[in-house]
């Protein structure tokens, strides 16, 4: 696999992190979790999904992780607390989505927060990104548009595989 300068600079500090992280035995993480909009939930973020499970990568993926009648909110707090990284798919159903301050901008939020972020940008640029998000805009993460999602997928189990 073959990382641009700006990738290593980008991800290098996640690992890092990850790997810090792996020191403590006594927390029960998952590798990433998934920050989507409820419009990709069935299309790309499914597929995103799917393939980092196939590479052994362990996702929460609101989906499968939030069961019926258990509140989604409560529900997603706990997700972000116990995930390593944390995935932002930026799709134009997003940059829409974040518009209206719903879930997915709260879970956007709380990930701003930290340094444990990557964006993947799919089907829209990081222009329109940074017009609706300046901050996770300038965040540098990976783009479907320079790679096949399979390649995107590599990359990420790489940095979160331990």
């Amino acid at each position: 696999m073959v990382y641009t300068v700006q990738e290593i600079r980008a991800l290098t500090p996640i690992r890092n992190s990850v790997e810090k992280l792996a020191e403590r035995p006594d927390l029960d993480l998952r590798d990433v979790f998934l920050c989507h909009a409820w419009d990709d939930r069935k299309g790309v973020a499914k597929e995103l999904h799917d393939l980092l499970e196939s590479k052994g990568v362990s996702v929460w993926f609101s989906e499968k992780d939030v069961g019926l009648g258990v509140p989604l909110l409560r529900a997603i707090d706990k997700g972000l607390a116990k995930s390593r990284v944390g995935l932002v798919l930026v799709t134009p159903a997003l940059l829409s989505r974040l518009q209206t301050e719903g879930i997915a901008d709260k879970e956007l939020s709380v990930l701003l927060s930290g340094e444990r972020l990557i964006p993947i940008v799919h089907n829209t640029t990081y222009e329109a990104l940074r017009e609706v998000s300046p901050l996770l805009g300038s965040r540098s993460g990976l783009s479907t548009a320079e790679e096949p999602i399979e390649d995107v997928v590599t990359k990420l189990a790489e940095l979160v595989t331990i």
